[in-house]
């Protein structure tokens, strides 16, 4: 299998100024403490059991910690930005979950993990080859959601601008879990009469999409040629994509366009990007950004991680300046795979959607 790039090959800017291990007690003195920790991490604390700065020594102690995402259904935006930032945080917004099992859960991003967010992406970007001064179309979700906004500077960034469409992931589920299945089949035909309309007036050289938004683009047979004509890279995210149906688009519904994937939740502020230099016959491999965004893939009876090769549910951690949020399980299987070097944490392959999660049914949709 193809060898990872290492942490070392990345910017120094990418990378903390310590040792995982080191960064991680840092995180712990920051968020846990009085004067510069989150009101509620604060308060949080007190339940714990455990006092993570003298208790929570480095990546593996994460686990220590409660899943508490349901909690950021309902709490104040206010008290998720830690106190060190000063009465005048800079909050580039308040972004919630798809809705995917229940009522959206909400995050505070502030400008230094935007920055630092970004700089990931583009770098990454820059791996896979994505050209510059080229203009974008993306096919996610507009509103309260992170990845549109993101890659709209992303698009800038790379000296291209950003056509978007609007979409609202949300009502197409909640049609879906109704049994309106003939009006989210019309809602998703409306997003793509969106992009289409921007495919055939705008140069556009790069195409962000959900993979079930990809699939309803590719039936429609006048817009697979203006892809194939005009757009040099598809980069899909948002949901998921199954090693057949990847291995179809690179092969006979977009030949020559590059395919480039990424795996991502609003929990963790961001996520992981497809491995570089990956061939045709390999999985899909995503290494998120360590030691900031960190997966464990675990057995969700037991919690413990699973053998290397072998599937299990997705763990996700969260821990920056900005912003704080140990072992979220996921509503994903993956499978296990080993990370860059000098990377804590597990790569992922081969990720899918659980059936039911929080006893809610799962439901993709568009997104």
């Amino acid at each position: 299998m193809n060898q990872a790039r290492s942490q070392m090959e990345r910017p120094s800017a990418l990378r903390p100024d310590s040792d995982a291990d080191a960064f991680i007690r840092a995180a712990m003195d920051w968020h846990f403490s009085p004067e510069t920790g989150s009101p509620f991490w604060l308060e949080r604390a007190k339940t714990l059991g455990f006092d993570p700065r003298a208790s929570v020594k480095g990546f593996e102690d994460l686990a220590r910690f409660p899943n508490v995402t349901n909690e950021l259904r309902d709490v104040r935006a206010e008290d998720l930005i830690p106190k060190g930032y000063g009465p005048h945080p800079d909050v580039v917004g308040v972004f919630e979950s798809g809705g995917t099992t229940g009522a959206p859960k909400r995050v505070v991003v502030l400008r230094e993990w935007w920055e630092q967010g970004l700089a990931w992406a583009n770098f990454n970007l820059e791996q896979h080859g994505v050209p510059r001064n080229r203009n974008w179309l993306t096919l996610l979700p507009s509103g309260p959601h992170m990845a549109g906004e993101l890659v709209k500077d992303q698009a800038a960034a790379l000296g291209g601008i950003d056509f978007r469409i609007d979409m609202d992931p949300r009502w197409v589920k909640k049609l879906i879990a109704n049994g309106d299945i003939d009006q989210a089949e019309a809602y998703a035909e409306h997003l793509i009469d969106q992009a289409a309309f921007v495919l055939e007036t705008q140069d556009i050289g790069i195409l962000m999409a959900t993979p079930p938004l990809l699939e309803r683009l590719s039936r429609r047979d006048d817009l697979v040629e203006l892809v194939r004509r005009n757009v040099e890279v598809i980069h899909w995210a948002g949901a998921h994509m199954d090693a057949d149906t990847r291995y179809l688009y690179r092969s006979e519904v977009f030949p020559g366009v590059k395919l480039y994937g990424h795996y991502g939740s609003t929990m963790v502020l961001g996520g992981a990007s497809e491995r570089p230099g990956l061939t045709d016959d390999e999985p899909c491999i995503f290494d998120p950004f360590s030691p900031y965004v960190t997966f464990s893939v675990v057995d969700p009876a037991t919690g413990a991680a699973v053998p290397y090769g072998e599937r299990g549910q997705v763990v996700m951690n969260h821990v920056s300046r900005s912003f704080l949020l140990p072992h979220n399980l996921e509503r994903d299987m993956a499978t296990r795979i080993e990370p860059p070097a000098g990377d804590v944490g597990d790569a992922v392959a081969d990720v899918t959607p659980v059936l039911r999660f929080d006893d809610e049914v799962v439901i993709e949709g568009v997104y």
